[in-house]
């Protein structure tokens, strides 16, 4: 064979390769060895390489034990030097095929091939890492791989100075986009730690993956493991300690949380990094609460000093990640105290900066479109269906998925077309955000990125959007401040969030005193009886009785169930002038917090107050919200919280027949209760003063008579209020949409 009659053969056999014309190949490979076995080995200096294309063509014709024959034939008599060499050419073969075959998108093959490489060379890392990334192209990534493949233990066993760190990152983050949760997951990132050559690389898969971690599948625990490990490289990063402060706290470790938020109070410098940074710092101490609650009223004071910088400062060019956390860091306020006014005026301005900066980094085309899209709708008549958005992260079982879901079962479908944005949605099954989905005409489940919910919203051409999360979810009101559609309007989650592009918030005649409209940004609407209606809840099994919390049969029981927050020490102390009033009475304590801080928390405003602690007992959280239905009949009597009343707990209350005490104020927070009391015709245990508080208190644990008569009435409203009476409501609140709507035409 000469020269030239080489170049063409080899030439025929790539391109026999590049058509998949593998039989045809092989056969020339055959041939090329024929004739150099025949010649001298030193005349044919590359026969070994012929041995490996054409185990290569048999084994993509799927002929593995000839492959591997061919290859080993190849090898004979070879020294230990020589077969290492051609060992390296073998690989490098099969390399340059599976790349090729990755290129076509045929990623079995490539597999395939990989597979082979991995038994020749079983710690080559590189190729292990495009194994794992095959396996996640062809969907049968488990997680397991990870250990059975060996790349964990091959990243921990040496220092691998051929590892591609590019192709690490890359699979690192394909990783944990598949399967996070999985405990090999975790193992991995930490292996891959000696190997990072960009640090900030390594931190952003983290973080992205922490958040997705931490609110889309609820394991704070497990987000802030995988954000430690970036802490080794970067131990002061602002952004890993951001989030590791929510993790922690949303975990349970409330000092960890703490501290952690505390450390980024004293890297941050920038003003408005520092009100978050403070904002953060508080909602630690608020959700550990009890003994925090001292400390939390000092770090409360510097907030509202922070707050009035801000103003004063004129904010105009924020960071947009900054801009979208200082929503939120007004959430606190109406948990200190019940000043309308007051809490209002910090919200709206807060809002206000917030919006202002929003909407500077929102292109000029957006608004444009914005304009135009808005002057079509306005040229539609209202015989066409109005289109609800409806936009919240707790479309699932949470408080405002059980309150939201009768206004979407009673709405009327001829008139109104519906549109549902969930945010951030859950990956485990929900079967309460499952009915969701069927309840409306469209579904559109996204993650945490504004811009593509926005611009979801815009194409949907909604006419009406329905928040129904305020300042509760920092990218909701990066979403509204966008203002997607026409008309906007918050109801039911906290209160308004005081985005000057919201049009208005939903109250009713009680839950609003006259003179709120003063303090809002927002038109008030109000409704003509409540702004919230159920028809009920589901009610399971009790797992309380009274001998197994060494109760006896006669006391009376007080309950009161809120988050640690919620429990300010002005009122604790009121309820522990009722318990002391009341001869053989206990008082049953649940919700979640720091479980030693609220114990020592109630127990020395207890002993203060002359209230023997053997009369206190501190309630585990339960699984289901209908155990904790079914466990408030344990009580005689439930005791509000003030200045934050109860709202979805008031209203579990009332359906139980249980009587209620609750302390009135001014603000949208401190009159939940009032709303709903007034609207299931019950007006004993309403007290607008501390005094009147304590005095229904006592009244009710003294009076057993008052008590059944007043449970006989809730029973009663079951039939007649207009609290259980959703499918009313929902007539209201579309009302509402139709006036809404033709007000915007007109204008």
């Amino acid at each position: 064979m000469s020269s030239t009659d080489a170049t063409n053969w080899q030439q025929e056999a790539n391109q026999c390769l590049l058509q998949g014309n593998y039989d045809r190949a092989a056969s020339l490979y055959e041939q090329a060895i024929a004739y150099g076995t025949s010649a001298t080995i030193a005349s044919q200096p590359d026969i070994r390489s012929h041995y490996w294309h054409l185990g290569l063509m048999l084994l993509l014709q799927g002929q593995e034990a000839e492959a591997q024959m061919t290859w080993m034939l190849g090898m004979e008599e070879g020294d230990p030097e020589e077969i290492e060499n051609w060992t390296k050419q073998l690989i490098e073969v099969l390399q340059t095929e599976a790349e090729r075959q990755e290129i076509l998108a045929d990623n079995s093959v490539a597999w395939g091939i990989r597979q082979h490489i991995r038994e020749i060379n079983s710690t080559d890392i590189n190729n292990l890492l495009h194994l794992i990334q095959l396996a996640i192209k062809l969907n049968s990534f488990t997680g397991e791989e990870l250990n059975s493949l060996g790349a964990i233990e091959t990243l921990q066993s040496q220092q691998l100075l051929a590892l591609d760190s590019d192709l690490l990152m890359q699979v690192l983050r394909l990783v944990l986009d598949t399967d996070p949760l999985h405990p090999s997951s975790l193992e991995f990132a930490q292996a891959c730690i000696p190997y990072i050559g960009e640090p900030y690389i390594f931190l952003d898969i983290l973080i992205l993956t922490s958040v997705k971690i931490a609110y889309s599948s609820r394991q704070p625990r497990l987000a802030a493991s995988f954000l430690e490990l970036g802490l080794s490289l970067a131990p002061q990063n602002p952004e890993v300690l951001i989030q590791l402060t929510n993790f922690y706290q949303d975990a349970g470790e409330y000092s960890q949380g703490i501290e952690t938020a505390k450390l980024c109070y004293s890297i941050l410098q920038e003003l408005p990094e520092k009100v978050f940074a403070n904002h953060l710092i508080l909602r630690g101490l608020m959700v550990a609460a009890g003994e925090y609650w001292a400390e939390a009223s000092s770090v409360f004071a510097r907030h509202e000093s922070l707050l009035q910088s801000l103003f004063e400062s004129q904010q105009t060019n924020l960071d947009p990640t900054t801009v979208v956390r200082l929503f939120s860091s007004t959430f606190f306020l109406p948990y200190f105290r019940d000043d309308i006014k007051t809490n209002r005026r910090l919200q709206n301005k807060v809002a206000q900066i917030c919006q202002s900066n929003i909407q500077k980094y929102g292109s000029e085309q957006e608004s444009q479109y914005h304009k135009t899209k808005f002057n079509i709708n306005k040229i539609d008549t209202t015989a066409n269906r109005l289109k609800i958005g409806y936009l919240s992260h707790c479309f699932k079982r949470h408080s405002v998925g059980w309150i939201a879901r009768w206004l979407l079962k009673y709405h009327d479908r001829d008139r109104f077309q519906l549109h549902a944005y969930f945010i951030n949605a859950q990956q485990r099954n929900d079967p309460l955000q499952e009915w969701y989905v069927n309840q409306v005409d469209k579904a559109y489940k996204s993650g945490l990125e504004a811009a593509e919910i926005v611009e979801q919203i815009e194409r949907d051409e909604i006419d009406i959007l329905i928040d129904l999360d305020s300042i509760t979810l920092d990218i909701i009101c990066e979403i509204t401040s966008l203002k997607p559609a026409p008309v906007q309007v918050t109801w039911l989650g906290w209160d308004a969030s005081g985005i000057p592009a919201v049009d208005y918030f939903i109250a009713d005649p009680y839950v609003l005193p006259e003179s709120a409209q003063d303090y809002y940004s927002e038109t008030i609407w109000r409704l003509p009886q409540t702004y919230v209606a159920v028809d009920g809840f589901e009610v399971g099994v009790p797992t309380l009785r009274r001998e197994i919390l060494d109760i006896p049969s006669d006391a009376v029981i007080y309950f009161s169930s809120q988050m640690g927050f919620k429990r300010h020490p002005d009122t604790v102390r009121l309820q522990m002038k009722i318990v002391k009033e009341v001869p053989n009475s206990y008082f049953l304590i649940k919700g979640t917090a720091d479980r030693e801080s609220i114990e020592s928390f109630f127990t020395q405003i207890a002993e203060s107050e002359g209230v023997s602690c053997d009369r206190l007992r501190f309630l585990p959280d339960v699984t289901f919200e209908e155990i904790h239905r079914a466990n408030l009949g344990i009580a005689d009597v439930v005791l509000d919280t003030y200045p934050y009343n109860g709202a979805t707990t008031t209203l579990e209350t009332l359906w139980m027949g249980i009587p209620l005490v609750t302390r009135v104020g001014e603000q949208f927070a401190s009159r939940n209760s009032y709303t709903m009391m007034m609207n299931v015709g019950v007006t004993e245990g309403i007290a607008w003063t501390d005094e009147e508080y304590v005095e229904w208190g006592i009244r009710l644990g003294k009076d057993a008579t008052l008590r059944q008569q007043i449970a006989w009435k809730l029973r009663q409203s079951r039939q007649t209020s207009p609290l259980w009476n959703a499918e009313q409501f929902t007539r209201n609140m579309e009302k509402a949409y139709e006036q809404m709507w033709a007000k915007y035409i007109q204008n």
